[in-house]
């Protein structure tokens, strides 16, 4: 479980929940886990288009640090590393479906704007 997360002061719940989804590529990284399962590192880059080799270690320690991510060594030459999600990062998963269905919402009504404005 999380050991060196962050650990607040917060000022309300929000303000806890928001801090561990900081940056551009946390929620896409919950989402490429929650969809696609138990992925290696080359496979989570791949499904994460833009992201750099850099973003994505620092992304991927904070969220084993926070309890969000379990990252699995095997022993084996050359070495595997796979990378899943915990319950606690499941459910933020979860607490974020909302969000989800807020921007797929909002991407429909700017779609929409889009084509009328340019009709």
């Amino acid at each position: 479980m999380a050991t060196n997360g962050r650990r607040g002061p917060y000022v309300c719940g929000i303000d806890a929940g928001m801090d561990v989804v900081s940056g551009k590529w946390k929620s896409l990284i919950l989402w490429e886990l929650h969809h696609h399962g138990t992925r290696r590192f080359g496979e989570l880059r791949r499904g994460l288009p833009g992201v750099s080799e850099k973003m994505l270690i620092q992304h991927l320690r904070e969220m084993e640090d926070d309890g969000l991510v379990h990252r699995e060594v095997y022993r084996e030459v050359p070495p595997r590393v796979e990378y899943s999600l915990t319950r606690h990062g499941t459910s933020l998963n979860e607490a974020l479906r909302p969000l989800g269905e807020w921007g797929r919402q909002r991407r429909e009504r700017l779609a929409t704007e889009d084509a009328t404005t340019s009709a």
